[in-house]
């Protein structure tokens, strides 16, 4: 699994998620549990993994829902 985007924004991550759904494309959002022992502080970002054979595909569907800029190098 690849790292696509990393964000303490819920809303971003949650439409993130939505598209990938929509797509089929499997995804894991990791370090969601550690983003809730460190309270609402927002110090901890969760990230967005996706199957690694996908990536490419999810990468090219968040940028046509302008989340370009939230995307990992």
């Amino acid at each position: 699994m690849l790292e696509i985007i990393r964000t303490n924004d819920i809303v971003i991550l949650s439409l993130a998620q939505s598209l990938m759904k929509d797509a089929g494309i499997h995804f894991m959002v990791a370090d969601q549990s550690m983003s809730v022992l460190e309270g609402s502080l927002g110090l901890l970002a969760r990230r967005l993994m996706v199957d690694s054979e996908r990536a490419d595909e999810a990468r090219r569907i968040l940028k046509d829902a302008g989340l370009e800029a939230e995307l990992r190098p």
